[in-house]
């Protein structure tokens, strides 16, 4: 069993991008960004994260989550999202 959740609480801020405004209230960008993916990094979960895009905008990042020691799931579901075109990660 696997479930989705965001990774992140807003689209990717731009490259060198300092503060954010969520909710309207500025917020550094390096201390907030990572907020949804903390809990889950904490008890262990295995997860990956795949970015979601839209023609035009910044991507949003999606997490895939699975219970422990059960890697596979998630992996199978990311791949799954990449096959059908959701989740798309350009090679570096």
């Amino acid at each position: 069993m696997s479930c989705l959740a965001p990774a992140t609480p807003c689209r990717a801020p731009k490259l060198g991008q300092v503060m954010m405004k969520l909710g309207g209230v500025d917020l550094a960008v390096r201390a907030n960004l990572g907020v949804f993916t903390q809990p889950a990094s904490f008890i262990g979960l295995p997860v990956v994260a795949v970015p979601t895009r839209t023609p035009g905008a910044m991507p949003i990042g999606v997490q895939v989550l699975a219970r422990p020691y059960h890697e596979q799931a998630a992996l199978r579901v990311a791949a799954h999202l990449e096959k059908a075109g959701v989740c798309v990660a350009a090679p570096a």
